[in-house]
């Protein structure tokens, strides 16, 4: 029987395939696939951790004080057990040998398929046997953890290499970031998450990979299992398990039609941004490692508008990288983009990206109260200025290998713009003391809170140009956790008072001759294209996959009809309605698909 389940639609178009579960887990799972010369190897790896935990079992067993309960003498021998049985360690094997899923997967997709039948059972007392699994489990995680590294990561695998055709869409209750590192070039075509917002960690990676994913969706990776046939409607936010051969059919037509739809864009890629009254548009490309750089260019970027150097950061067991591996990282990026423009931000860790190389304290900080509101980019960035400082070394550094803006997150105040100020200072000195090369380069400011969009004028005497962060922009105006599907629909872009802070920004950033550019998701949606326009913003930077849709609505805009219209929406009380009905030109569409989908997330 064909279910149902709504969510928030964040990346559009329609993904059908089997469904592969990330069940969630007290203890942090690393999710690869692994390589299949290394299958047995991985399969050896978690038989030891096995043999690890048993011999744990029996110290624990062997110490027992004289007069300890009996009951925990029983409830050690139900852990062996478990531990022992095939239905665990040998189904588990399973999942390595036919999915090629590194251990701690493979052991963790077990868990969520035991504990689905010991849920289903009659007899209470077994029921409750689910905790004695589950702390088995996570012992066996421990110990994978504490011995042998995980197989290596197998590269360009396709969706057959699993043991079908079938393309694969990915369900879980939440993908943390350095899994979705991890996930960004393999096989699934969608993404289905129980939590999540518009502009969440999860939404943008899928919107970056041009696949269409649905967030918010509560208890999907409950109501779906493994291998079920699922459809993903990124357009409407609903997700269809085992849809009947005709709601089926009526997806895979529409499937081909957005393929056609993405041929025709293609066409543009290589046609410069100019609008009908001849104003040159900059379209950029959001990346987040060096490989995207060559991605960017093919799409038709002009430079990247935005390089998020946090992702070096991610998946790395508490080893943050050194001023070498990054030097490497941001010259292999620069040098990619064959002299065009690179602007890369500074970390931004925190909120919906933590590290997890971060000391006890920080790691309170992001777990108490709003994460949002805590230790985050340059927040975290001046309380560890030796990590900081190597970072901006490493920045300058790859400088001189081609043309590099620095750009800094989340500033707020002079005495953060100072400080960061004198950080660079050091480093310049440090770098021409020792004698290394040093590039010159644009020092840019990210306009993301309102702190910082009020006092612009402080911001354009310190910096050469700054850039707009509409999804923090919006979160922080609103007063709106952007990752928290409870109040996704309270996130609103179109809200006037975001409107006014992004036209004023604008404005004085324009009238003062700095460079201004928007690299939040509004960038990338064309719906606000034409609006973006009419207030003077020339610069957009958005995922590359999205460059193309938004190069057609600059090719058909005049901005000289534009402009006049803007103090209409921005005194409206229903912006959307007035943006669609006083941009589009008469007997043309009044914008791109419907809004609801940004409206709601």
């Amino acid at each position: 029987m064909s279910i149902q389940i709504f969510g928030l639609p964040v990346s559009r178009g329609v993904a059908i395939g089997r469904a592969v579960l990330v069940a969630s887990s007290r203890v942090d799972v690393p999710h690869v696939f692994i390589d299949p010369t290394l299958i047995e190897s991985e399969v050896t790896r978690m038989a030891a951790a096995r043999d690890v935990v048993a011999a744990e079992f029996d110290v624990l067993k062997r110490d027992l004080p004289s007069d300890a309960p009996a009951e925990l003498a029983a409830l050690l021998d139900v852990h062996q057990m478990l531990l022992q049985d095939d239905a665990l360690i040998g189904s588990a094997a399973e999942w390595i040998r036919d999915r090629h899923y590194n251990a701690e997967w493979a052991l963790s997709a077990q868990l969520e398929v035991l504990a689905r039948q010991f849920d289903e059972m009659e007899d209470a007392y077994i029921r409750e046997r689910k905790a004695d699994l589950e702390q088995v489990v996570e012992r066996l995680l421990r110990s994978l953890s504490r011995g042998l590294p995980s197989a290596v990561p197998a590269p360009g695998m396709a969706s057959h290499d699993f043991g079908g055709d079938e393309p694969l869409v990915l369900v879980a209750s939440d993908i943390a970031p350095a899994d979705m590192l991890t996930f960004k070039r393999s096989v699934f075509k969608g993404f289905v998450t129980d939590v999540g917002g518009k502009t969440s960690h999860t939404a943008i990676v899928a919107r970056s990979m041009d696949i269409p994913a649905v967030v918010g969706a509560r208890q999907a990776s409950h109501l779906i299992r493994q291998d079920d046939c699922i459809i993903i409607d990124g357009d409407a936010g609903l997700v269809i398990v085992d849809p009947s051969p005709i709601v089926l059919e009526e997806y895979r037509f529409r499937q081909r039609q957005s393929e056609l739809e993405r041929s025709r864009l293609a066409r543009l890629r290589h046609t410069p941004a100019v609008t009908l009254d001849g104003e040159r548009v900059e379209l950029l490309a959001n990346i987040e490692m060096p490989e995207d750089s060559p991605v960017a260019l093919e799409a038709g970027a002009v430079g990247v508008g935005l390089f998020r150097s946090e992702f070096l950061f991610m998946n790395r067991a508490g080893h943050l990288p050194d001023e070498e591996e990054q030097f490497d990282a941001y010259r292999r990026a620069v040098e990619a983009m064959k002299g065009l423009p690179v602007v890369i931000r500074t970390v931004d860790i925190g909120a919906d990206k933590p590290l997890d190389g971060m000391s006890a304290s920080e790691l309170r900080h992001e777990s108490v109260l709003n994460p949002a509101l805590g230790l985050r980019a340059i927040r975290w960035s001046l309380s560890e200025p030796s990590m900081f400082r190597r970072q901006l070394r490493a920045l300058f550094r790859a400088a001189a290998h081609g043309p590099v803006k620095i750009l800094i997150p989340m500033l707020a105040s002079q005495r953060e713009i100072r400080q960061t100020l004198d950080h660079i200072a050091h480093v310049r000195r440090q770098l021409q003391d020792a004698g290394k090369p040093c590039g010159e380069v644009q020092l840019g400011a990210m306009i993301e809170v309102p702190a910082s969009a009020l006092t612009m004028p402080m911001f354009l005497r310190y910096f050469d140009f700054v850039s707009i962060g509409t999804n923090d922009l919006i979160q922080y105006t609103l007063a709106i956790d952007r990752a928290d599907e409870a109040v996704a629909h309270l996130y609103d872009p179109w809200h006037p008072a975001v409107l006014h802070l992004l036209a004023s920004t604008i404005a004085q950033a324009r009238a003062a001759g700095k460079g201004v550019s928007v690299c939040g998701e509004m960038a990338g949606d064309p719906a606000f294209t034409e609006l973006l326009l009419a207030m003077g913003l020339r610069s957009f930077s958005m995922h590359p996959t999205q460059i193309a849709s938004v190069k057609q609505r600059v090719l058909r805009a005049d901005t000289r009809r534009l402009a006049p219209l803007l103090p209409q929406v921005l005194e409206s009380d229903d912006p959307e309605t007035t943006s669609q009905s006083v941009f589009s030109p008469a007997g043309a569409p009044a914008s791109a698909p419907p809004l609801q989908a940004m409206r709601a997330g």
